[in-house]
């Protein structure tokens, strides 16, 4: 799965605001339909407060925190499944993001031309899930079609690729069909294998953002408290954002300027920093570190890696030549005050090949190449 995620929405909704508070940097934003066509692309910093605790203690020469890229796809509308208000063009860019961030606009703004007419968070979720499932819907009937064709095949081990597909197709096209998404359903491991080159939209995670005024930031809402809903019957994420409010804060120049702005506000952490934790941690990444004089550093791995994987991350050469990984997590640095303490404490381990990374661990390889 891609290591990043697609911001979808109608237009107006407000993604292209939030894209440049994630961002801090200008992403277009006009009171018009598909002002953004080709999608804008920002890293943004994880924040974490375990390597600024870390560089406390081993104080580094830098800081380099973790990064997760978020992508600003253009506004979709009814019938971009059939192209739509360019809507081929911009399903293509949504097929090659890892998850769906689906903005939705949860405020009510007379001078912010809704392109429906009405707020309605029901009716817009609805339409966006119901084109992204009939996108799919056209990439599994042209796949039963080409299977159909497959079964004659004089190669046996493609003829029986493609009849083993066809009952799994058959089910997806059924699910689609009814506006399903095809995450919806449950797979084996061999059927996840089957289907992975379809790149099928409504297989990737979604979350739910609810773009509020200052007022709906309680999350109490009627138009949130419908979203959650819809987020809960899909076992989705839900979190709420004033998207005005984080530009306000993305705009002002220091960390003790935003923190300021914070208080006043009567907040204890952005919105954006909880948007960017749900979607690192949905998107199945986690965080291990390296620290020494010269630089500490947040390393994002996918959970359930082994050692020489994390060590991959830093260098293919740390992953090809891994000998072992001396390791301890950083609430014993937390805990003990410095490595050698933790050392002398026995909390200093070796691991070797076949350890899994925890979130949290800080790790030196050693490697031979």
């Amino acid at each position: 799965m891609a290591l990043n995620c697609g911001i979808v929405g109608l237009p107006n909704v407000g993604k292209s605001t939030i894209f440049s508070a994630l961002t801090s940097a200008p992403a277009e934003a006009a009171n018009y339909p598909f002002c953004t066509i080709d999608p804008n692309v920002g890293i943004v910093n994880v924040p974490d407060e375990r390597l600024k605790k870390i560089s406390e203690i081993i104080v580094p020469a830098k800081e380099i925190p973790a990064v997760v890229e978020f992508v600003d796809i253009a506004g979709l509308v009814a019938g971009a499944s059939k192209g739509e208000g360019l809507g081929n063009q911009f399903l293509s860019h949504i097929r090659q993001v890892g998850m769906i961030i689906h903005v939705v606009r949860c405020f009510d703004d007379a001078d912010i031309t809704h392109v429906n007419g009405k707020i309605a968070p029901e009716s817009d979720i609805e339409i966006i899930n119901i084109e992204l499932a009939l996108a799919d819907l056209s990439t599994v009937e042209k796949r039963l079609e080409k299977n159909t064709k497959l079964l004659r095949s004089p190669d046996k081990a493609v003829s029986q690729k493609a009849n083993a597909m066809i009952p799994l197709l058959e089910r997806l096209k059924e699910a689609l069909g009814d506006g399903k998404p095809a995450r919806s359903l449950e797979y084996d491991d061999d059927e996840l294998e089957l289907i992975a080159d379809l790149q099928l939209i409504t297989m990737k995670k979604q979350m739910y953002v609810c773009n509020v005024d200052e007022d709906g930031l309680d999350g109490g809402n009627d138009y949130v408290k419908k979203v959650k809903a819809i987020a809960d019957a899909e076992d989705a994420e839900a979190v709420v954002i004033c998207g005005a409010l984080e530009a306000d804060i993305a705009a002002l120049e220091t960390e003790e300027e935003k923190q300021e702005f914070l208080e006043e506000a009567g907040l204890t952490e952005s919105g954006l920093s909880r948007l960017i934790h749900k979607t690192y941690s949905t998107l199945g990444l986690r965080t291990f570190f390296t620290a020494g004089a010269d630089e500490n550093r947040a390393w994002t791995f996918k959970e359930g890696a082994l050692a020489p994987e994390a060590a991959g991350v830093i260098h293919t050469d740390f992953q090809k030549g891994f000998i072992k990984a001396d390791v301890y997590h950083c609430d014993d640095l937390f805990e003990y005050g410095s490595e050698d303490a933790i050392r002398k404490a026995g909390k200093l381990r070796q691991e070797g090949k076949l350890y899994a990374v925890k979130d949290g661990d800080v790790m030196h390889f050693k490697f031979n190449v």
